[in-house]
Parts: C-alpha cells; sequence; structure tokens
C-alpha cells in the first residue's frame, strides 16, 4: 500500500503547479474556440510593397515556363525528317515535298529555296527560318551571288565575246583545256580540279566543286554554268563493316576523328544492318552525309 500512496501523494506546492496547468490549457482552448486573437483588420492588397512582391513572382513564374519550353537548336532544313517537320509545325505534304526533293540529290540552299520546294507559308517560315544553318560554303556563295551579282553579268558578258569551244559539258569529262576556257581558271586551277575529281573517282553533286581548295565562289558558278554532270561516275563502294582503319580513312570526307568514331561505333552494334546507321553516331557531320555514303554500303 505505500508503494501506491507514493504514487498518488502530492505536495501542496505540486497541487497548486497542477491547478496552474490545468488553468492555462483551459485559457488556451477557449481562445480557440473564441477567437480570440484573430484579427478583423483587412489588409489593402494595392499596397505598393505588395504589389512589387507580386510582380516579382510573376516574372519568375514567366522565367520558369520560358526554362521549361523544349529550346530549338540551328538545324540544316534538308534532313529534316517526318517527326522533325511535325514538331516544327510543317503538313505531311510539306515534308513529302521535301524528301521527295532530296530523293534527286538535290539540296536547298536558302530559305527561299526552302519555301519554294516545301511551300510552307509565310507565316511558319518566318518562324523556323531563323533556326536554319546551312554550310559555311552555301552562306559564303549566296552572300556573294547578292553582293556581286551586277559584275557577275558583266563579266559573263565579256566572256560571250570571247567564247571558245569545248570539247564537251560533261565535268567529268572535261579536260584541263576545256576547263581553261572559264574566265578565271588557268593551268594550275584546271590541274587541281582534274586531281580533286580523280581523287572523289568523280563528281556526284555539282556543290563538290566548291570543295576545290582556293577556287573563288564566283568562278565555280561559272565552270558549272557551262560544265554539268551529264552522268553520275561509278564509284567503288567498301564494305563498311569489315573495312580496315587505313582504307576507310581514305575516304575523302572522313578524318581521323571520325573514323574512330565509326570504328568504336561499328564495335559497339557489332555490325550495321544498314548505312544509314551512320547518322546515330554522336557528332557525326550529316551535312556531309550523302557525299560519305557514296564510298560506303552496310552488309
Amino acid at each position: 500500500m505505500k508503494i501506491f500512496k507514493s504514487h498518488f501523494w502530492y505536495t501542496k506546492s505540486q497541487r497548486n503547479g497542477i491547478f496552474i496547468l490545468v488553468l492555462l490549457i483551459i485559457l488556451f482552448q477557449c481562445s480557440i474556440v473564441f477567437d480570440i486573437f484573430s484579427s478583423d483588420k483587412i489588409v489593402d492588397i494595392k499596397q505598393t510593397e505588395i504589389l512589387a512582391f507580386q510582380k516579382q513572382i510573376d516574372s519568375l513564374k514567366v522565367v520558369e515556363i520560358e526554362k521549361r519550353k523544349p529550346k530549338r537548336y540551328p538545324f540544316n532544313p534538308n534532313y529534316i525528317t517526318d517527326f522533325k517537320g511535325e514538331k516544327l509545325g510543317m503538313s505531311l505534304d510539306e515534308i513529302d515535298r521535301l524528301l521527295a526533293f532530296r530523293k534527286t540529290n538535290k539540296f536547298v540552299n536558302s530559305k527561299n529555296e526552302f519555301q519554294k520546294v516545301t511551300k510552307v507559308s509565310d507565316s511558319l517560315l518566318d518562324e523556323i527560318s531563323l533556326y536554319f544553318k546551312f554550310p559555311d560554303w552555301v552562306v559564303k556563295r549566296n552572300q556573294s551571288n547578292s553582293i556581286s551579282q551586277p559584275r557577275k553579268a558583266q563579266s559573263y558578258s565579256k566572256k560571250t565575246d570571247n567564247k571558245k569551244a569545248v570539247s564537251t559539258t560533261d565535268i567529268n569529262k572535261a579536260t584541263a583545256e576545256d576547263l581553261q576556257t572559264i574566265s578565271g581558271i588557268g593551268p594550275a586551277f584546271s590541274e587541281r580540279i582534274i586531281k580533286y575529281r580523280s581523287k572523289l573517282q568523280g563528281f556526284s553533286f555539282n556543290n563538290q566543286l566548291y570543295e576545290v581548295w582556293g577556287l573563288e565562289i564566283e568562278v565555280v558558278d561559272r565552270v558549272l554554268s557551262i560544265f554539268k554532270i551529264n552522268q553520275k561516275p561509278i564509284i567503288k563502294k567498301i564494305n563498311v563493316n569489315i573495312v580496315e582503319f587505313k582504307e576507310l580513312l581514305k575516304n575523302p570526307y572522313i578524318n581521323y576523328d571520325l573514323c574512330i568514331k565509326i570504328f568504336n561505333y561499328r564495335d559497339e552494334v557489332a555490325e550495321l544492318q544498314n548505312i544509314s546507321e551512320l547518322k546515330n553516331i554522336k557528332d557525326f557531320p550529316l551535312d556531309k552525309y550523302d557525299q560519305i555514303v557514296l564510298y560506303l554500303f552496310a552488309e
């Protein structure tokens, strides 16, 4: 009994403490029930400080929304796929027109040519053409054409007066003498063109002539006004799955770094089922894809 009695026996000071604690609990509960500490004061939300704070919140929301929007990066419009075209807002007919044009081994080299081929609206063209990225030589050629158009017309008129006969108009069969009939091409440049043509095993695209080192854009334009690719060359292709490193490096459009990437990718997938798988390689030069695959096949 003494054990139980010791637990329920309180001194006078302890009883006073319990009474005060109970009283405080009752007062706190009453304050909650009757909302004693509430304030009926109305806050003016149009105060300068509140408006400034709200404006700051709104600006942060706008920044966050912009961050979450999908970003667009510069791209070559010649390689737009169905998926990419749909994301850009193009219709299926517009995409199909571009793909059909590309199957002819031709390229669009300006936003005006892109609209002419795809027939996209002016509003859509203005929106997506900001992200068009053409090869540097195309940009330089377009700029040169716009600046030197009057001068080119004058040079052509002079050329007409002294026009010489050529043995052929096929760029892949033209001799050094044929090329020298073009203003701006002498013995050195004519031999350089023929040497580069041999390295390529023949010109397959007109734009390959712009790759000849030191040849000015205006001169190339004059060459292409006379000489055309009447018959595509027969190029000896090699199997990318069995080719050796040194042999692949002979491809005129493949440098050492790209060669390593191709071999690493081949080791990763074991074997390429289709030559288009090259596009899956990170940082693969898509603008040179058509030229590179002239010399390769997958089997």
